[in-house]
């Protein structure tokens, strides 16, 4: 049986990059985000490859619409065996400058957003009675960041509840699967002066989509070094985190 995945966030980055490898081995795509000629572009590359493809604009700030999509996307389908919960935006925007607006977008997309999406994506998977819920977090969510306090807060927030959802889900035909990237060579993180143990797009959304496809729970990507990595973060005093 062919097997169907709606990515949030596909017309360009990681979101991209999964929907290529997703197509080579033979998916149905729902590809969805708010720049719907990008994902026309993205479907033209694809169609050879894709078993089927279905694309939508849609903002994750419009709550109301995601339901709707995912609803749409699974009628077209019979269904929807994976969605990967992977829109959002970064900003180096600094604590206590007057950014605010651009902080709280951030933490809009990234997490209320991402909140949304799962929340649409858990109801249809009870609904049809199987299903995988993918949320992409970031090796960011495990300490504050200089320059990154509303990323980090979003990923952290989303990271939790993501494990919330994989402890409600426990006995359910439901898979919660976190994946948090280090630093995938995408537009999201170019601007950044200091990118260590950086992999490709093609590379990173390779084995994200392995993991995915393994069932994965919770995986680093890729998961060496960032799973030693991880460790170190976790115990790093300020005096150095703030010089990375």
């Amino acid at each position: 049986m062919t097997k169907s995945v709606l990515i949030t966030g596909a017309s360009r980055g990681l979101g991209a990059g999964m929907a290529r490898h997703f197509a080579e081995r033979g998916y149905k795509l729902a590809l969805t985000s708010r720049n719907p000629a990008d994902l026309e572009a993205l479907r033209e590359e694809l169609e050879s490859q894709a078993a089927q493809i279905c694309i939508r604009g849609l903002d994750v700030l419009d709550y109301e619409r995601i339901p709707l999509v995912l609803g749409e996307c699974a009628e077209e389908f019979g269904g929807l065996d994976i969605v990967v919960v992977n829109a959002g935006v970064a900003t180096g925007d600094r604590t206590g400058r007057g950014k605010f607006e651009s902080l709280r977008n951030t933490v809009d997309i990234n997490l209320t957003g991402a909140i949304a999406t799962s929340e649409a994506a858990l109801s249809l998977f009870r609904e049809q009675g199987r299903g995988q819920l993918v949320g992409i977090t970031s090796i960011a969510a495990l300490r504050g960041m200089k320059g990154q306090g509303a990323y980090c807060a979003s990923k952290a927030g989303f990271s939790k509840y993501l494990e919330s959802a994989r402890c409600e889900t426990l006995g359910e035909p439901i898979v919660v699967t976190e994946l948090a990237p280090g630093f995938i060579d995408t537009d999201l993180n170019r601007s950044l002066k200091n990118r260590p143990f950086v992999v490709s797009a093609e590379k990173g959304t390779s084995f994200m989509v392995d993991l995915i496809e393994h069932k994965s729970r919770f995986s680093y990507v890729p998961p060496w070094p960032w799973t030693l990595v991880a460790q170190v973060l976790k115990i790093l005093p300020l005096r150095l985190l703030r010089k990375m």
